[in-house]
């Protein structure tokens, strides 16, 4: 299959690149390389330096005698760009990873909000127009988001919803009540992907994904320049990154509000497969298909104490403390969200073991003189005072 991987520089674009192509399809990847930017405004960087995007593609073929194709450009201010990368490439399918990912950086003023939202919302149309225009038969996998949805006081279902109302009934699209600007582009993108499908008869796969963890792949552990990114700061970090890096450099961790945020969650090595797995059940013409991809759900209460029982069964002193919440966010909720789909398909989930906890904290603690304390406390809030 031909595979064109967008945003192939990312925490997961590259990782799946790499996998695709160890498995014999033809992968090209596009980017435009501006979330290293983005890192360098606000300050921060990855735990450990990432090789150039080049310099990874080099060394894959080098060690696995599989060519990776590079576009680089910009998929939201470029549209010509974009028409003629995939006239060149002709995809069979594309996962579109290429997006703005952080809710705080949406939330830092007006110029943030507005870069993230162009960023995500006109890439993604961007991407429609020209697959419709060159290979209409493409199956785009786009890269969604859990926090779409919200933290409803119902059941989240995948995607959609069947409901009765006034005696009557319909399948509609699940209510969406998203928590940052962020959050609300990924919610512009499915309902643009939604109406190609409908109108248009595209196809498309949504992957409502959970929060992301895992240092290294089958792949990213073959050499050092194949190595993806870690974030641990309050930007662009999660938040198991981001306590496991407080354990390690003698830090409470520091638990948003009252801790009962709770959210799913899965390993990088399920991203990998989900995508996989989607990519291999092609959506049918005109089908708006919906993933929920998780794999377990805890809340933030749960992995402080996951992550401080494993780091003082290693010998470390680990404090857990509660700080304001600079987000508006519920803080204690009904949370139970469906996520079948992909497992009926075949996944089988790697869950958050101890070893898996573990195995983040010898990676951290190797570079662990890379820490900065500094970037990991929250500066930018949802509601300014």
């Amino acid at each position: 299959m031909r595979v064109l991987v967008l945003g192939g520089d990312g925490y997961l674009g590259w990782p799946t690149a790499m996998y695709l192509s160890s498995r014999d399809h033809h992968v090209a990847v596009c980017d435009n390389m501006i979330k290293r930017y983005w890192e360098a405004e606000v300050g921060i960087s990855p735990l450990e330096e990432v090789p150039t995007l080049h310099t990874r593609i080099r060394r894959w073929q080098d060690l696995s005698g599989n060519a990776i194709k590079l576009f680089v450009g910009d998929i939201a201010r470029n549209a010509r760009f974009v028409y003629r990368m995939i006239e060149n490439f002709k995809p069979d399918a594309l996962i579109h990873y290429a997006e703005q990912p952080s809710a705080p950086f949406s939330m830092i003023d007006r110029a943030k909000c507005v870069e993230t939202q162009v960023n995500n919302v006109t890439g993604t149309l961007n991407v429609l127009f020209a697959v419709r225009s060159v290979v209409p038969d493409c199956h785009i996998v786009k890269l969604g988001t859990m926090g779409e949805y919200g933290t409803p006081n119902i059941d989240i279902e995948e995607g959609w919803l069947h409901l009765e109302h006034n005696g009557r009934r319909d399948r509609v699209l699940f209510p969406k009540k998203p928590g940052s600007f962020y959050h609300l582009s990924k919610v512009h993108d499915s309902h643009n992907l939604e109406f190609a499908c409908r109108v248009w008869g595209a196809r498309a796969t949504d992957l409502n994904q959970g929060i992301v963890y895992g240092v290294d792949t089958d792949e990213t552990v073959i050499h050092s320049d194949l190595r993806t990114s870690f974030h641990y700061d309050a930007v662009f970090g999660t938040v198991l990154n981001r306590f496991v890096a407080q354990a390690v450099c003698g830090q409470p961790l520091t638990v948003y509000g009252r801790g009962g945020q709770t959210r799913g969650f899965l390993n990088i090595r399920d991203t990998l497969r989900c995508v996989e797995l989607a990519l291999n059940s092609i959506a049918d013409a005109g089908e708006f298909r919906v993933f929920n991809q998780f794999t377990e759900q805890f809340s933030v209460n749960e992995l402080a104490e996951h992550v401080s029982r494993v780091g003082k069964a290693r010998g470390l002193d680990v404090a857990v403390t509660q700080i304001d919440n600079p987000r508006i966010e519920m803080e204690d909720h009904y949370y139970s969200a469906k996520h079948s789909a992909l497992e009926s398909l075949g996944l089988k989930p790697n869950l958050l073991t101890d070893n898996i906890v573990n195995h983040m904290f010898d990676y951290v603690t190797a570079a662990q003189d890379r820490i900065d304390p500094t970037v990991i406390a929250p500066s930018i809030l949802w509601k300014q005072r």
